[in-house]
């Protein structure tokens, strides 16, 4: 099949050339010094921080970031018109608009997710078990709870045990502080008050009638486990646990078997996770493994036996097997050793059978274990791959539900069952305006990284692009918090490969693609090997004729966007033809020198302490904003959002202001502010493909293209 036509745009617009546009707004400069290790550091754009933060009224700071939004769109377009509205239609056209998910049992009633056309949100319906098809009636309508807000994002959606009451958390503004409230599935009322300011997650025990959730402090960290009942008021909660190191966040949860509520607390480097028995909401929280330095696990349990994944003798864990009754080291009986090769991140405790997630070579992969010690890996159809577990609700049962996808593979629905060891296709996704995955191929390869280390690289293109060094390619990383990347689908995608692009994810060190000593090897005084994989990982494709320099752009977010901000300072000019950072970490040293910011103490593990001469010797050499020098930059899109606590507003607003004062090039530098949303941006399955659109029309007026 041909590449998917495209609304034409027109061939007229102006190269990202900064004289042949209207002039930006420039931000005015008002120093401030800050003295860091006995060094001094001026910053000329501090007052971009609204001192009433979280609220951001000021108006001069509120007028600064609506000119550069006015900027980025005389740039690009309005949202409704040329390459950006002709981009939207084209992702639009590839979402199925009037989807199901797949039903799924839990308690007595089977439960499934629906869209209708023209929605943004999901509707939630279910059917008691034993009933027919088409007798679902709706529990949730989130379409009609997000009419009139911009932004609408619902965390948690958990029935009562016995299914007459649903618990839900929502998010109205951007900013993660989630409200729980209690709807009545019999009578549609709403019990008791709404609870605010929690992380989202909400637990109930055995009796129906008692809930527990998690309270955020002053600088959004979930503290507290609470614990109320079923119709009380919103202060009713009591304590259950506090967790009182400043770099430490807890979190709840359910085992499998729906025996225990956990509560789980930790860090990137350790982890403690402490039951309560669901029959007994009342009882202490007993810990599995009192916390240690260094030291992190995770437990589920099974039948009269506790499993637990522990680094206590490799870094990849081992996994072993200990009697409910008796959690002591001594009594562990080890069942899978650790290993260099196989990296374990996961357990489903199923009550005959055991699942493991985890890496085998780098490759995802699945382990099965039976209640008779047999084991066995399921058997996927690509090389490489993107699984995981999805809605496995039930304790009692013989089938594992996951989503599988790869570069190449749409998101497919699988049911495998245990026993007979057998994949049964449950949905694969539909893509209205056509796909062939015979017109694509992708590739695993190993780019040699300066110190000698082997990246992996995964690329997915159209079969009839040559490798002549004449391809347009789009290389995206990340690379921190042990948080892996993974060779998986995108619709959005298509539209770049059918444009000629090559697409390719590096799996640089600081992620966890090759088992957790990846992640070490990229974080503290390791995190510039993060930002020179990028950089080898790029110059590898040029010299194996996938790209040439000058034609390839990148792209980041978050942590991600600190990899932008260091390999655009790092990188040779003319290297990249265009940058876009979503929501980047880039005023590093500040901000991880200002312990009253919400991440900043748990960030410690990730990107080190500053207040150690090591540390900081190490950071003041990559922090993305505080090394922006007088030199050329390409064409760079920056986003952010108003009420991000993760990375706040004003990081990538002065770095944008820094950037447009120091470069010496003219090239286009946009900063788009979404003003009614967080760190994720907009909720809604359609306001995302209008960043997506934003996005991609930068990209390919930063190639040239202009359609």
């Amino acid at each position: 099949m041909p590449a998917q036509p495209v609304a034409q745009a027109g061939n007229d617009l102006p190269p990202l050339r900064q004289s042949l546009f209207p002039a930006p707004p420039v931000a005015k400069q008002v120093p401030v010094e800050h003295v860091y290790q006995g060094e001094t550091w001026t910053d000329p754009y501090d007052w971009l921080r609204d001192r009433s933060y979280p609220k951001v009224d000021d108006p001069e700071v509120l007028d600064y970031l609506k000119a550069e939004n006015a900027y980025t769109d005389t740039v690009l377009g309005e949202e409704e018109q040329g390459l950006r509205a002709s981009l939207f239609a084209e992702l639009k056209a590839r979402v199925k608009e009037d989807d199901t998910g797949v039903p799924y049992p839990k308690g007595g009633y089977v439960y499934q997710s629906r869209f209708a056309a023209g929605q943004d949100h999901p509707t939630f319906v279910r059917r008691a078990k034993g009933e027919p098809e088409g007798s679902e009636k709706t529990i949730l309508d989130i379409n009609e709870l997000a009419k009139g807000k911009d932004f609408y994002d619902v965390e948690a959606l958990e029935p009562s045990p016995d299914g007459r009451y649903l618990a839900y958390s929502f998010d109205d503004n951007g900013s993660e502080n989630f409200t729980i409230v209690v709807k009545d599935l019999t009578t549609g009322e709403f019990l008791g008050e709404p609870i605010a300011g929690t992380s989202g997650a909400v637990v109930w025990a055995a009796d129906n009638k008692t809930l527990f959730y998690v309270l955020k402090d002053e600088s959004q960290r979930p503290k507290q486990v609470m614990r109320t009942m079923l119709g009380a008021k919103a202060d009713a909660g009591v304590l259950v646990y506090e967790e009182q190191d400043p770099s430490w966040w807890v979190g709840i949860g359910e085992s499998q078997s729906g025996r225990f509520i956990e509560i789980g607390s930790g860090t990137l480097v350790s982890s403690e996770t402490l039951l309560i028995p669901s029959d007994n909401p009342t009882a202490k929280p007993k810990p599995v493994i009192p916390r240690r330095e260094n030291h992190l696990y995770s437990v589920a349990d099974q039948g009269d036996s506790l499993w637990i994944l522990s680094n206590d003798k490799h870094l990849n864990f081992r996994l072993v097997k200990t009697p409910l009754n008796d959690w002591s080291e001594k009594a562990w009986t080890e069942v899978m050793a650790g290993s260099d090769r196989q990296y374990l991140t996961g357990l489903l405790a199923l009550k005959d059978w055991l699942v493991v997630f985890g890496r085998q070579d780098g490759t995802q992969q699945v382990w099965v274990l039976d209640n008779k010690g047999g084991s066995h890996t399921i058997a996927f159809p690509d090389a490489a791959f993107a699984v995981s577990g999805l809605n496995n609700e039930e304790y009692e049962t013989g089938t594992l539900r996951v989503r599988y996808h790869s570069l190449v593979t749409p998101p497919t629905v699988f049911d495998y069952d245990l026993a007979a060891r057998t994949l049964t296709t449950r949905k694969v996704q539909e893509i209205p305006s056509g796909y062939d995955p015979s017109l694509y191929t992708s590739e695993r390869l190993m780019a040699p990284a300066r110190d000698g280390t082997p990246i992996p690289v995964s690329i997915v293109y159209r079969k009839d692009v040559k490798k002549d060094g004449k391809a347009p390619l789009h290389l995206y990383g990340y690379g921190s918090y042990s948080i892996a990347t993974e060779p998986g689908f995108s619709a959005n995608r298509i539209g770049l490969l059918n444009r000629g692009f090559v697409y390719a994810i590096a799996h640089i060190r600081g992620g966890e693609e090759m088992g957790r000593p990846w992640h070490d090897a990229g974080r503290l005084t390791n995190k510039p090997n993060t930002f020179n994989d990028f950089l080898d990982v790029a110059q590898f494709l040029v010299s194996q004729g996938y790209t040439s320099p000058g034609q390839i752009s990148i792209e980041g977010g978050s942590a991600g966007g600190t990899l932008m901000g260091a390999v655009l300072n790092m990188a040779s000019d003319g290297m990249f033809a265009g940058a876009v950072a979503h929501v980047p970490f880039v005023d590093v040293l500040n901000t991880l020198f200002d312990e009253t910011l919400p991440l900043t103490t748990g960030d410690y593990p990730e990107w080190g302490n500053p207040n150690i001469k090591e540390i900081y010797d190490v950071m003041k050499t990559y922090s993305p904003y505080d090394n922006v020098t007088k030199r050329p930059y390409p064409p760079i899109l920056i986003t952010a959002g108003l009420n991000d606590y993760r990375v706040t507003y004003w990081e990538p607003a002065k770095w944008a202001a820094r950037l447009r004062a120091y470069k010496t090039d003219d090239n286009i530098l946009l900063l788009k502010t979404e003003m009614s949303a967080g760190h994720g941006g907009s909720t809604g399955r359609f306001d995302k493909l209008k960043e997506v659109a934003l996005s991609q029309a930068f990209i390919l007026r930063a190639h040239g293209m202009n359609q």
